[in-house]
């Protein structure tokens, strides 16, 4: 059905009207949301001030009626009270169901009804305490309810009581007295919170006044500027109209132009030919500059075109054939330029041509691209015969186009011989591995116009020669229009890589010396051996071997020999394996052994059988020879863990207790063994340790010496303590790490991670509070291992010329043990720095293996009672003994006594009676973090201590 164009409009203008007028529509609806919101929060903000006034005023009359009672113990007095007192508790109840997650309304509704507010008000207090809760002013003015709800639960408390007291008839008048002062006193702090109320509901109201005035001024600010827009945007439309026909009658002259084109026109019955400015223009003439007729424009046309072009156009002219060519005319200028002309003759009313006309381009730009292209392809043709790698070309049919010289040997077809013939008869390939044939990759790159890469091992048959191993990638050719229209294939020999891969793979997971799988391959196996058993469950066992006298041999005939008894070893230990066992080298002298189903009383025989093999062979080198052993540790799977950590642990934790049993042994490892599990929580705590130091997690901390007697703020020094944060920041007493720090050689870094940590502290500190007062002294414990390190006294003497530390302010502290086990060593260390400025303290003296001969010969400044004996010395007469006798020989021999361990002020004053020169403990202070320590003032260490 037709519409006119009458009942068009009329159907488009209530259309047209509401597309101009919306944004009015909107404003002024916003606008009454605006204002019914405002009205329904102003008028719930209303009901919950006379919800107030009802609430004081039943509040205020209540309290008149309770003193009334009081005075005259009138009992009707005191039921008027609780009748007002029942308004108060009908609003908490209200406030209370409404503070509920999901309230009660008719509660709610009950409780506001029974406080004798307006029913008309009730549902909009609810709406506004639900809406508002946590809104500024709503949650202000509940939180002023809830609290004078605690004093109104107070008054009711004082009225019970009061109540209670007088119908008992025992209260006095002071009591009734006190009960009322207290009723008037709550009724005197009730005031400043309802006045609170009030006044938070209506500064609310006030407030929403104002929203509410400037939501009227800025919606009718809104009005006028969508007023002012639109009416911009009718005067635009009415101007853009105008543009379009200016536009329109403008169009073909512009398209003229734009063409770029020049136009020609012939009649026929005249020689002179027609041109239009362009035209003149590209053939180098002014405007209205060039006269031509047919036969002279015809000489204009290079002698190469010229017939070819004549011959067209008669062609056109007697049988109405296509004229577009392509020619070159000489311009102006003398030269040459390609263009195309494209024409038509007009036929008159006899059927003869009478007229034609034609467009002139210049097409010299795309002809010179068009050179440059086929000098490209010539020269990609040339590069591609040129490389290294095959290369074929292929239609979108599939059909191979071009065959390079690589590809022709590589394949076997020549590309005679190949051209024209589908992909897959020249270019066949499979998976090495599966024999399988690979679908042809051009046909997937063309379907899925993708780049397709060969995947896995492949190998290209070949015509008539064995399959060769190669690597392809096809990807789809597109023209200027990024159509497909072809594929290019790529593949290259990788004969030779693969014959590097597979070597480089062995080399990856053997070692180079022994041909044995390495510990990755070991623990690969491993994993897969774990893997296997939580499918299969069975009993399999895991070997560690550490050779006895490999570091013997290493130091006294030289690496070479070394090398050759690990030759040796191996060849003797692979026989004595059953088939399917692994044998790795796991490094330096460490082999690994898996036994794959292996119970454990076979494990152990065979773990015998190697121990015995290598305890019988006598390895010679030229004039030398040496004895062999080995340390077994053996941990059946079941027993060491499910992971190839927890096995790999457990192995090691059972060889190194071979070795500490006397070696040349194989030790099982038992998860309920008690040394085993010392050692193997050890052995963690090695891991642990050295985490420790990467991520810097040790700390230090600081605890002072002071003197017996006198001013005991005076201290020979501070000492520096250890601590370790675990990984959870937990603080950690040396007591738990230090003794696998010390069996597994772990002292000396720990003890230099001290030394740079602690003089880099006291080297900020001397900054901070300037050089010219004597520096405080610090103590510094190091250990055995340490001391024996031929390199660590350089590296002390190197810390203290990086950190400008003054030997003064530093004192060693050494124990007993450590000194006796390395006297001579120890001995050097102390007078090497004692000469340049540095203390020491003999530390944990008379727990030792030593005797008194040693003090003698060490040159200590300080001898540190060890704790043991000063802890119970007021208890045990031994231990009281015994300090005595350390701190006589001790200033004997000129040297200072300091006890350890002091807890209380008795130990203190007894340390003080025996004449001990200086104590350490929480009697004087407690360790605290190094750089927090603070000085305690003369007079207050008792304090502190008490």
């Amino acid at each position: 059905m037709n519409t006119t164009p009458s009942a068009a409009g009329a159907t488009r203008s209530p259309r047209r009207w509401l597309h101009i007028i919306w944004p009015f529509l909107a404003t002024v609806a916003l606008l009454l949301l605006l204002s019914d919101a405002s009205l329904h929060v102003m008028s719930g903000m209303r009901a919950f001030v006379s919800a107030e006034s009802l609430w004081s005023k039943a509040q205020k009359t209540a309290v008149s009626y309770l003193e009334q009672y009081a005075s005259t113990r009138n009992e009707d007095a005191y039921q008027r009270y609780l009748t007002e007192m029942a308004i108060v508790a009908a609003m908490r109840t209200a406030r209370v169901e409404l503070d509920k997650p999901s309230p009660d309304l008719d509660v709610v509704r009950a409780g506001f009804r029974d406080a004798r507010n307006h029913p008309a008000d009730i549902e909009s207090m609810i709406d506004l305490f639900r809406r508002f809760r946590n809104v500024g002013f709503m949650a202000t003015a509940i939180t002023i309810w809830t609290q004078a709800d605690a004093q109104i639960a107070e008054l009711e408390s004082t009225a019970q009581a009061l109540h209670g007291a007088i119908s008992a008839g025992k209260a006095n008048l002071v009591e009734v007295q006190a009960l009322a002062d207290r009723v008037r006193a709550i009724d005197g702090q009730l005031t400043p919170w309802e006045e609170a109320f009030s006044a938070t509901l209506e500064e609310a109201s006030r407030q929403t006044t104002m929203f509410l005035s400037f939501g009227n001024i800025a919606v009718a600010v809104a009005l006028v500027l969508i007023a002012v827009l639109r009416t911009r945007g009718l005067v635009r439309q009415g101007e853009d109209l105008e543009g379009q026909l200016r536009t329109s009658e403008e169009r073909l002259e512009y398209a003229l132009v734009a063409s770029n084109d020049g136009f020609w026109d012939w009649a026929l019955g005249r020689a002179e030919l027609y041109f239009s400015p362009r035209f003149e223009q590209l053939m180098g003439h002014e405007q209205g500059t060039m006269r031509e007729t047919a036969a002279s424009f015809l000489w204009r046309i290079h002698s190469h075109d010229r017939r070819a072009t004549a011959e067209r156009l008669r062609k056109h002219l007697r049988r109405g054939e296509a004229f577009d060519l392509e020619f070159r005319i000489r311009v102006r200028d003398g030269a040459h330029r390609w263009f195309r002309t494209r024409g038509r003759a007009l036929l008159g009313p006899e059927g003869k041509p009478q007229r034609m006309a034609g467009s002139l381009t210049d097409i010299t730009d795309r002809k010179q691209a068009e050179a440059q292209i086929f000098e490209e392809k010539e020269r990609a043709l040339v590069t591609l015969a040129s490389i290294a790698d095959a290369v074929i070309t292929v239609d979108m049919s599939g059909q191979i186009e071009f065959i390079n010289p690589v590809a022709e040997r590589l394949t076997g077809w020549d590309n005679g011989r190949a051209r024209g013939r589908l992909l897959s008869e020249v270019f066949a390939v499979r998976d090495e591995n599966t024999g399988i044939e690979i679908p042809d990759p051009v046909a997937r790159a063309l379907r899925e116009r993708c780049v397709v890469k060969s995947e896995g091992n492949v190998v290209l048959h070949r015509r008539d020669d064995a399959p060769v191993a190669i690597d392809y990638s096809v990807a789809p050719i597109r023209n200027r229009a990024s159509s497909i229209v072809g594929a290019v294939l790529v593949f290259h020999d990788m004969s030779r890589e693969r014959q590097y891969a597979a070597r480089l793979s062995h080399l990856a997971s053997h070692d180079p010396l022994t041909g044995l799988p390495n510990r990755r391959e070991f623990e690969r196996r491993l994993n897969l051996m774990l893997a296997n058993e939580q499918r299969d469950p069975f009993n399999h066992a895991v070997l560690y071997l550490d050779l006895d006298q490999f570091k013997v041999v290493n130091d006294t005939c030289g690496h070479a020999a070394g090398d050759e008894l690990l030759r040796q070893v191996t060849g003797l230990l692979r026989p004595l394996l059953r088939e399917g066992d692994t044998l790795a080298r796991l490094g330096g002298d460490e082999f690994g052994v898996l036994l794959e189903y292996c119970p454990p009383e076979p494990a152990v025989r065979i773990a015998e059988t190697m121990r015995s093999a290598l305890a019988d062979f006598r390895f010679v080198w030229k004039t030398r020879s040496f004895n062999g052993s080995v340390s077994v540790g053996l941990v059946n799977v079941t027993d060491g863990g499910q992971t190839l950590a927890g096995v790999l642990s457990a192995a090691d934790a059972a060889c190194y207790m071979a070795k500490d049993k006397g070696r040349n042994r194989v030790q099982v490892y038992s998860s309920n063994s008690n040394e085993m599990a010392v050692r193997h929580g050890e052995m963690e705590w090695v891991n642990r340790i050295q985490h420790a130091l990467a991520e810097n997690r040790f700390c230090l901390y600081a605890q002072p010496v002071c003197v017996t007697r006198g001013d005991r703020s005076s201290r020979p020094y501070t000492e520096l303590l250890l601590r370790l944060r675990d990984e959870t920041n937990e603080l950690i007493q040396p007591v738990e790490f230090i003794p696998a720090a010390e069996r597994y050689n772990l002292m000396p870094a720990i003890d230099k991670w001290v030394i740079t940590t602690a003089f880099a502290i006291i080297a900020q500190n001397s900054e901070a509070h300037g050089t010219e007062e004597a520096p405080e002294t610090f103590a510094i414990n190091l250990s055995g291992a340490s001391i024996s390190e031929d390199d660590f006294l350089d590296f002390v003497c190197d810390q203290f010329e990086r950190f400008s530390i003054r030997y003064a302010s530093i004192c060693f502290e050494i124990t007993e043990t450590t000194a006796v086990t390395s006297l001579s060593k120890a001995t050097d260390f102390m007078r090497v720095l004692q000469a340049r400025g540095c203390r020491f303290a003999l530390d944990d003296f008379g727990v030792g293996l030593s005797s008194f001969t040693y003090l003698k010969n060490l040159p200590a400044d300080f001898v540190k009672i060890d704790g043991s004996f000063v802890v119970d010395m007021l208890q045990n007469p031994v231990n009281h003994a015994m300090v005595q006798a350390i701190h006589s020989i001790g200033h004997i021999l000129g040297k200072k006594t300091i006890a350890e361990s002091v807890e209380t002020v008795a130990l203190l004053d007894a340390l003080d009676a025996i004449g001990v020169d200086y104590a350490q403990g929480f009697a004087v202070a407690p360790p605290r973090i190094f750089g927090q320590l603070r000085r305690v003032p003369a007079g207050k260490q008792r304090a502190i201590a008490a």
